[in-house]
């Protein structure tokens, strides 16, 4: 049998910073080779270089700010390997002695990539057609008869974007030619990042995160479109995650970075089943485990927080200029649940079930009909200024901390600034929340009881007040997720929303944050509505689970009884797609 050969090999690779005299390095003397046909996973905790290395072998860092003490990075344009390339030769090319505009030749031509938010990577203001389209066109220049071929038509473009769409499994791709990325879901969103990767077959494909974020039943087809794929084009993948499942799935080799070093590597059944570091070892623990928080009293006992009785929305697919609009899109039909004080309700379903619509529209954020209770008051029939002083009592933690913290804000202003909009309210609807809280909600609260109720709230969450006058880049994922938390907690809700509040975080990272929402569960009697497509989490976390398919709930009830013993096929298919 052959030795396969080596696509990439990474030298003694360091990644460096300026900033006026100052100098961090983050990255230190690396090294390692990703092989013809072969995924090679590199692993670590946010901030241990891993995404750097893959941005300064595409040459996207931020230089001169960036720059490169050491090292070398060697892509082969083996004409043995793939032949497309107009650059194919036997000798490998050094990719940090290039020049910046060089590397465009290479850059999805020979290396593509795939980043980790596709909602983010994709520009917004542009059509799919027109994205991936550019891709195409980009790839026509630098191929071997471009001098001779005058550039493509649009017919030919959208020939080849729809031959692409069709390879990453879109369905009915012409739908979709037309469409932005915001009208797409989170998947198709994803694939059509795949197809650009895609457009000029590269041999090699960094994959930053790809299943960030998605539904277990995407993600499972996300994992096996790459595996599909990589089959077809002979192509080798450096894959960068944090999801050990991921690893296990789709990785042969692993790479296990901290603080910027590769600690260790090997096989990835060997260091999954016998990690020799004791820092692998707690990767390979850190999965959501444990129970909910305990109940001490029976739903009898307790009040119920919030209540939905035949909770509907529906949109207008149309706008018509005359008359009614006749074309709808039902996003939640007939909805009823109750959640009881001190409770988590998990809900379960994929992209586009509705999941989000119904937090939206017990938010009050949205239009819907139908009845919502909140301790027993009827908020539907409420309009927005009688709502507003309600608000307190429901809040949300995002799913994404860094886009959803203000950049020009601190953490004192974050998590405070609840507390200034309730200074400005001088109304207020007396419910359970007011009535528990040390304040009541029309009090006006000066600046030191605002600094103190921070201080308190910042420990309470497990942050040090001292930290409150940085900005949410100073901060790790985990702790901006905290102070996401802490945002949220400082108003004393009775419901919390929890949006994916740990899918873009590292495993260890995603315990701490399951075990302080117990905490302040259990210390609260708080009731949450946690939203999320990782069963793991939901397992750890729910007291009840309620699955949602197409805007209906096709099954609901103790959360044992659901993940352990599910009557529904879409249920069963969920839990059949969770990898392990």
């Amino acid at each position: 049998m052959s030795q396969k050969k080596t696509i990439l090999s990474v030298n003694d690779l360091c990644v460096s910073f300026r900033q006026g005299d100052q100098r961090t390095h983050i990255v230190k003397n690396i090294s390692f080779e990703v092989q013809h046909n072969t995924t090679v996973a590199l692993v670590g905790e946010s901030g241990s270089g891993k995404s750097l290395t893959a941005h300064a072998i595409m040459r996207l860092l931020p230089y001169p700010t960036a720059f490169h003490p050491s090292g070398e990075i060697w892509f082969s344009n083996d004409s043995n390997v793939c032949s497309h390339s107009h650059q194919a030769t036997a000798k490998p090319v050094e990719l940090l002695s290039r020049s910046l505009k060089s590397m465009t030749a290479i850059r999805g031509h020979d290396i593509g990539m795939i980043f980790q938010e596709p909602m983010s990577a994709l520009n917004p203001l542009q059509t799919v057609e027109a994205q991936i389209g550019e891709s195409v066109k980009l790839g026509h220049c630098f191929a071997d008869t471009a001098p001779f071929i005058k550039s493509l038509s649009k017919i030919a473009v959208r020939e080849q974007v729809l031959a692409l769409l069709k390879q990453v499994h879109i369905v009915d791709p012409e739908s979709k030619l037309k469409a932005y990325p915001h009208e797409l879901s989170g998947g198709q969103r994803q694939r059509v990042m795949i197809a650009m990767a895609l457009a000029n077959r590269p041999k090699l494909l960094i994959a930053d995160e790809p299943t960030t974020a998605l539904d277990v039943t995407v993600q499972k087809e996300i994992l096996d479109l790459l595996k599909e794929l990589q089959q077809q084009y002979k192509m080798s993948i450096l894959l960068i995650t944090h999801d050990l499942a991921v690893v296990k799935y789709l990785a042969d080799e692993v790479l296990v970075m901290q603080q910027g070093r590769i600690i260790e590597r090997g096989k990835a059944q060997k260091i999954l089943l016998q990690p020799q570091s004791d820092y692998t070892k707690l990767l390979v623990d850190s999965y959501p485990k444990g129970v909910p928080v305990n109940l001490k009293n029976s739903e009898s006992e307790c009040s119920i927080v919030v209540e939905t009785k035949h909770l509907s929305v529906i949109y207008n697919k149309s706008k018509p200029m005359f008359g009614k609009c006749k074309d709808f899109f039902v996003a939640l039909k007939d909805v009823n649940f109750k959640l009881y004080e001190g409770r988590t309700l998990g809900i379960l379903g994929e992209s586009g079930s509705g999941k989000s619509t119904l937090a939206l529209a017990i938010l009050k954020l949205i239009q819907s009909s139908g009845v919502i209770e909140l301790d027993g008051l009827d908020i539907s029939i409420l309009n927005e200024a009688q709502v507003r002083p309600l608000r307190c009592s429901m809040q949300v933690v995002f799913q994404d901390p860094f886009s959803s913290l203000s950049p020009r804000m601190s953490a004192r202003q974050i998590i405070s600034e609840g507390l200034h909009l309730r200074n400005l309210s001088t109304k207020s609807i007396s419910i359970k929340s007011a009535q528990s809280s040390n304040q009541s909600s029309d009090k006006q609260l000066g600046d030191t009881d605002i600094d103190k109720m921070v201080d308190d709230i910042m420990i309470e969450v497990g942050l040090d007040p001292e930290t409150k006058h940085r900005y949410p880049h100073e901060f790790s994922g985990g702790q901006r997720q905290r102070i996401a938390i802490a945002r949220a907690f400082i108003l004393n809700p009775r419901l919390v929303f929890l949006d994916e509040p740990t899918s873009a975080l590292d495993r260890a990272v995603q315990m701490q944050v399951i075990n302080l929402l117990r905490k302040l569960q259990q210390q609260r009697k708080l009731s949450y509505v946690f939203i999320s497509h990782d069963i793991h989490v939901v397992k750890a976390m729910s007291h009840q689970v309620m699955v949602i398919r197409n805007g209906e709930i096709i099954e609901n009830g103790d959360a044992q009884d659901v993940l352990e013993n599910p009557q529904h096929p879409y249920t069963q298919k969920l839990l059949q797609a969770t990898l392990n």
